[in-house]
């Protein structure tokens, strides 16, 4: 099966593009994240294939007013296309590769449109290879890059249009691909059964003159298995990698929710950079498809469907999926190794399933204790 990416240079494999490997769970995805300052507007976005479930699907979300919007639209790949990246209105374009990319959501239901064109503040950063295995499983296996950029355009809700000026509007991007559990979960259970742990941080930040990544994916023991760290001025200077980095969290009692957190940065030529995170409220991860229990990512929902939800942020009590996973939008404040101070805003993102021994937590969900 031929399609238009096969007319560019860019095989890794004789085989079309059509087809990644073998595994069923490949997947290849954007997301973006963006927000003022403040944090009184923040929206997201995402874009996800998964050639062989032959489905592509994506959503848009705007939290504005205290009250978080999402649509959600999924379809069929027509004769296996990846590159026609539009399902049902919202659509994502790239207008210079690792420069800028355009999304756009055209009317529809849920009362939310926009056009909004995303432009890099820095180069694009690879992240180290993500590779995880449940006992002969493959969990996740997966490249990612990560890139933070500012917005221009507009956004509407409910007719009420937002101009998003590059300014006061920041954000990130990723794009990932590789494999993770996608569509409906696999029908044989895992025996001996491999009870489920994750523990998952990010925290990608904008700060005036530069931008700061972080990462962190631990064992039950708090040992990291994946994590890293980077700073990279917006002048054009070369990212410079952490010699090492580490997190402290302050747990919402009865949750898994962070209610202050602490990043380290220890440099390579000496010295630590402190970055203290003040959460303001959780964007619901469940808005971009993460454990939303019907448009999932890949999840079969017929040759076209759209559809969404709204809800006042404000009335989430529970942090018990599918509102566990979340980007607390956060401001920042980085103590630099010379004692400079720089403000700055961003997300944690926070994913913690299972036992975390540095946290207190032995059980599944057990929450936070007072």
């Amino acid at each position: 099966m031929l399609t238009k990416a096969d007319d560019y240079p860019i095989h890794q494999m004789p085989e079309p593009i059509a087809f990644s490997g073998t595994d069923r769970n490949f997947y290849d995805r954007y997301f973006f994240n963006g927000y003022t300052k403040s944090g009184d507007v923040f929206f997201a976005a995402a874009l996800g294939v998964y050639p062989h479930i032959n489905i592509m699907d994506a959503s848009f979300c705007v939290v504005h007013k205290g009250v978080q919007r999402n649509i959600h639209a999924s379809r069929y790949l027509v004769n296996m296309e990846r590159m026609d990246t539009q399902v049902g209105p919202i659509t994502v374009e790239i207008v210079e590769p690792l420069v800028a990319l355009r999304i756009k959501v055209e009317d529809n239901e849920q009362g939310i449109k926009c056009d909004v064109l995303y432009r890099a503040r820095t180069e694009p950063l690879k992240e180290p290879r993500f590779t995880r295995r449940n006992g002969p499983r493959t969990l996740m296996d997966l490249t990612r890059l990560t890139q933070n950029g500012t917005y221009e355009g507009w956004i509407e809700v409910d007719g009420e249009r937002i101009i998003v000026t590059p300014d006061k509007y920041f954000g990130t991007r990723d794009r990932s691909w590789g494999v993770r559990p996608i569509g409906a979960p696999d029908a044989q259970p895992q025996v001996p059964p491999v009870p489920f742990q994750f523990y998952w941080l990010w925290a990608p930040l904008n700060f005036d003159d530069r931008i700061t990544l972080f990462h962190v994916n631990d064992d039950e023991h708090g040992e990291a298995w994946n994590i890293n760290a980077v700073m990279c001025k917006t002048d054009g200077s070369a990212p410079e990698e952490m010699k090492s980095c580490r997190a402290e969290v302050d747990f919402v009692p009865g949750s898994r929710h962070a209610r202050a957190a602490r990043l380290f940065f220890e440099h390579h030529k000496g010295g630590t950079t402190r970055i203290d995170l003040t959460p303001h409220y959780n964007f619901q991860m469940m808005g971009l498809g993460y454990s939303h229990p019907t448009f999932g990512h890949g999840m079969h929902n017929g040759e076209l469907a759209v559809a969404g939800e709204r809800f006042a942020l404000a009335d989430i009590k529970t942090y018990a999926p599918p509102h566990l996973h979340i980007q607390a939008f956060v401001t920042a404040k980085m103590t630099l190794p010379d004692g400079s101070v720089r403000e700055g805003s961003g997300i944690l993102e926070q994913l913690i399933v299972g036992p975390h021994a540095p946290s207190g937590f032995k059980d599944v969900l057990d929450p936070a204790k007072g």
